[in-house]
Parts: C-alpha cells; structure tokens; sequence
C-alpha cells in the first residue's frame, strides 16, 4: 500500500509516515475479495480516480454524497459541513457497514465518521483516513488513530489527498487479483 501511494506522489515520507490499525489489511483484502463491498468516499475525485474496469471485477461500488441538493440544505439549515451530512447520509442509507470508506480531503467527515463509529455504532470493513490540509487534517487522523473498534489507514500530519487514497484501494484491489490469479493456477 505505502509503495502504490509513494509512486502516486513521489514523496518517499510517506514510508514513515502511513499508519497502519493491526487488522487493516486483512480486513481491506477480505472487504475486497468478498465483492459487493461499497466504497463510500468524502469526494467525487475518489470514485473517478478509482479503475472502474476493477471495482466491476468485484462488484464494487462507489459512493459520494456531498454534492447532494439535501446533503447541502442540511449543511446549511444546521450551521455544518457538506463533509459531514454526507457521511450522516451514507449511515442513513446503510452504506457505511461493511463499506470501504475513503477520506481524502475533508477533515470534518472523517471526525463525524468516527463519531458514527464510537456514538452510533457504525462498523465500516475499513477507514481510509487520508484528508489533506492545515485545519483540522492532522487532528481527523490522530483521532482515527485511537480507534480500535474498526481497521483503519492513515497517513500522520498534514499530508494527505484523494490520490492517495485512489493509491491505497487500488494496492488492495491489487492484491486481491493476486490472491485470485494464484488460487486459479
């Protein structure tokens, strides 16, 4: 995972820098060789970026909310983030269980998704931790890190972004075709 997200940038800190919660690649490998896992994103980019021919191998789907007419009225009507109505929204709709979730860009989705996971229950397969920025980035990540109820990525500090995020499914979904090639022969 960390080689696919290095080659995504060129940045080589990120060998010392992505964290990794015990259970996060086994859990992300099973999400993905299960098939039908959703993947619920902060942002568009994620599920462009994402190779559309793998995620039909597996019958994955992907999923982003926050540029919903309701996602937005909510966001505005209760003085929030469109970041954090749209996670509200997928745990609504029943995508966050189970799903692979990929936060690359906004800090306050991925705050609200471990409130979800800790107040509401929410068991996503895997978090995908990675938003990037000054406000509230390194914040977001350090408090995924404390979560044991739910495997997750993360990448410590400021650094971040829906490329990386894009690197990191594609590692798994990589390793996934690996592991079906080799029980094929």
């Amino acid at each position: 995972v960390v080689r696919r997200m290095i080659h995504a940038n060129a940045d080589f800190e990120f060998n010392g820098l992505t964290a990794f919660h015990p259970d996060a690649m086994r859990a992300g490998f099973l999400a993905v060789l299960k098939g039908g896992t959703p993947i619920v994103a902060d942002v568009e980019m994620i599920c462009v970026g994402l190779s559309q021919p793998r995620l039909k191998h597996f019958g994955l789907s992907t999923h982003h909310y926050i540029s919903d007419d309701d996602v937005i009225e909510d966001a505005k009507s209760e003085n929030s983030t469109r970041a954090v109505q749209a996670m509200r929204k997928a745990h609504r709709l029943g995508k966050l269980d189970g799903a692979i979730v990929g936060i690359g860009n906004a800090p306050t989705a991925l705050i609200e998704l471990v409130r979800l996971i800790r107040e509401e229950g929410v068991r996503p397969a895997l978090v995908i931790g990675m938003p990037v920025g000054f406000v509230s980035a390194a914040e977001s990540k350090d408090l995924l890190m404390t979560v044991n109820e739910v495997p997750w990525v993360a990448i410590k500090g400021r650094k971040g972004g829906s490329t990386l995020v894009v690197a990191a499914i594609h590692a798994l979904l990589s390793l996934a075709e690996a592991e079906q090639k080799k029980k094929a022969a």
